[in-house]
């Protein structure tokens, strides 16, 4: 498959990506009212980290991880679509935090990366990863030991039994679960890599 050309009714795997014309019916100015990025990250993310927003799509967690970062960190904006890193590129150079943000673009089975990270999100995304298991142990292997991955899910998209599911995997790569966070219309979990 071309994945430079999805669109509403193209899969990637068995998945359905969200083509990035619909990205703003729920990546809009009222986002920040119940996403609050500082709330949500501000616990995991501190100054002089680099960290990757995985399916970054506007860039509403990538653009609030720059802010937490600072001068010395790093943020890596990885998302499939070109478009949606058209966006947060964007958006980040009128925010002026382009400096701080990399832009990668994924694969559709891999997300290709080359970092050591202490924190990853996956935000609304994991339920159209072609692989979840794969998407696990890559994101294991990036993490730095004590590092974390926030994985949130929307409820309409991912059952309780799935979202657990993928929780076993997790641990069966060999993250624990750190906590649980209440996220508005989600499902979430914070999982870390043990030292």
């Amino acid at each position: 498959m071309n994945t430079e050309q999805i669109s509403d009714t193209q899969v990637t795997g068995k998945n359905r990506v969200c083509p990035w014309q619909h990205v703003s019916t729920f990546d809009n100015l009222l986002r920040p009212l119940f996403h609050n990025p500082r709330k949500l990250f501000g616990p995991y993310v501190h100054k002089g980290m680099a960290v990757m927003d995985v399916g970054c799509g506007r860039g509403f967690a990538s653009l609030g991880f720059a802010q937490l970062v600072g001068e010395t960190g790093l943020v890596i904006a990885a998302d499939l679509q070109p478009e949606m890193l058209e966006m947060v590129k964007q958006r980040a150079a009128k925010a002026g935090l382009s400096d701080r943000i990399r832009f990668h673009r994924c694969e559709a089975d891999r997300i290709g990366v080359k970092a050591e990270l202490d924190f990853a999100l996956a935000f609304w995304m994991f339920h159209e990863v072609p692989d979840g298991r794969a998407f696990l142990e890559e994101i294991f292997a990036l993490l730095k030991p004590g590092g974390r991955l926030f994985i949130v899910e929307p409820k309409m998209h991912a059952s309780r039994s799935d979202f657990e599911h993928a929780v076993d995997e997790a641990r069966e790569i060999g993250f624990t679960v750190s906590e649980r966070p209440r996220v508005l219309f989600s499902r979430a979990v914070v999982l870390a890599k043990n030292a």
